[in-house]
């Protein structure tokens, strides 16, 4: 049975470009923008706070922080620290969530900030409902640094270190930056790409990963090319410049403690009239060897996300649709087709923390996706059915003695 149509959470006054969960807080940020020099459309960051109202999960917007004529295109969380990418820099906000003041609070420290509560989504009440709003959001801006120089410059990704002690950025110019964290000093420089870099992952031993849009797929230490990735090398029939490097991101294994798969999403360089397939691949996170390579529909990928426990993979499309992966086979297991109706810009799973996991309501993952069509909409993967193992000892059991008494029917003295 088909997954019926994914519930709209939120809609914003502007394109959204990315969305982040808080790890520890039922927080989700949005962010996005028109344009608002040209086009008159604000820009902003959006805080919705997540709650379960009547079984459902619905989303309230908290606070409006008013990015003025600057766009946010990529973003990264670290506890309460936003590193936005908005036009050529990086910019650094801090946000904290402050018990109101009173009615009519929201909004007193004036600017651009505007506090706000309207919910959406499933189980939603009125627009404009203050009642229990249990707090307030204060942003604070901490630093800006230019994080690309090209002509048409653009950063297009920004990571943490699992340890938030480290910044990474990259964008048009094809340069990797590593910033260390909160000075924002910058530690290293070096040109990665000859082009754009689509996507950054930093993973263990510091090493870090950069996909390109000049086919390459790197693993570097400091500045220091540790290896370059071949998802093909054992697909004959794949020219080498036929492919090109989506999305790149470090997950968690299950049941392996500080064990870290890489995936990679692979799209064609060129589009087709009868569109190749997109890929999926897994590395070992350690040695950078492919382990197991999936094609995962020719609906083009645009974003990649993994869950906290790396069981799931989200992926979104430039034709509006989200699908959810099983990250141990690839294999898919949940898709919506135009979820919606224009390019997914950035997918995110709720975390699996305590406060994450009283949101999922009885589900097995819950995913997030934002548009270029201004919403927010929520995918939820129902648990799956297995049975306890003291029912499947049981039945094998019964299934041994069945087999047996068989047996003594149809050869008498075969005991």
């Amino acid at each position: 049975m088909a997954p019926r149509r994914p519930p709209e959470l939120y809609r914003a006054p502007f394109p959204l470009y990315t969305v982040r969960l808080h790890p520890r807080r039922p927080l989700a940020i949005t962010a996005g923008g028109g344009g608002a020099a040209k086009t008159g459309i604000r820009n902003g960051v959006h805080f919705l706070q997540l709650e379960q109202i009547g079984g459902q999960l619905s989303a309230s917007l908290l606070h409006c922080h008013d990015t003025e004529t600057r766009a946010t295109m990529t973003m990264a969380l670290a506890g309460d620290v936003i590193a936005a990418g908005q036009d050529n820099s990086c910019h650094i906000l801090r946000f904290s969530l402050q018990e109101p003041e009173g009615p009519g609070a929201a909004g007193r420290d004036g600017g651009g900030d505007k506090g706000v509560r309207r919910r959406r989504g499933p189980g939603a009440g009125a627009a404009g409902d203050t009642q229990g709003r249990p707090r307030e959001v204060r942003v604070e801006s901490l630093h800006r640094v230019r994080t690309d120089f090209s002509a048409d410059a653009l950063q297009k990704a920004v990571r943490f270190s699992s340890d938030g002690a480290l910044l990474a950025t990259g964008g048009a110019d094809g340069f990797l930056r590593l910033w260390e964290f909160p000075s924002m000093k910058k530690m290293l420089e070096f040109k990665a790409h000859d082009g754009e870099i689509e996507d950054i992952a930093l993973g263990p031993d510091n090493k870090v990963v950069t996909a390109g849009r000049d086919f390459q797929c790197c693993v570097w230490q400091q500045d220091q090319l540790v290896t370059g990735l071949r998802w093909h090398e054992n697909l004959p029939g794949i020219p080498d410049k036929a492919y090109r490097y989506q999305a790149c991101r470090f997950g968690a294994v299950e049941d392996s403690v500080g064990a870290l798969r890489l995936y990679t999403v692979q799209v064609p360089h060129k589009r087709e009239r009868r569109p190749p397939p997109c890929y999926l691949t897994k590395w070992d996170g350690k040695s950078f060897l492919p382990l197991l390579t999936r094609p995962c529909g020719s609906e083009v990928i645009s974003c990649l996300s993994i869950s906290d426990s790396g069981t799931f993979l989200g992926l979104g499309t430039v034709t509006g649709s989200v699908a959810i992966h099983i990250a141990f086979s690839l294999q898919r297991l949940y898709y919506v087709k135009e979820a919606h109706g224009i390019v997914v810009t950035d997918v995110a799973f709720v975390p699996e923390s305590q406060p994450g996991r009283e949101l999922l309501g009885g589900h097995e993952a819950a995913l997030l996706s934002v548009a270029v069509d201004s919403r927010c909409k929520l995918h939820l993967l129902p648990t799956r059915r297995s049975l306890p193992v003291w029912l499947l000892l049981l039945l094998c059991a019964g299934l041994i003695v069945a087999t047996i008494l068989l047996l003594q029917l149809a050869f008498p003295g075969f005991l």
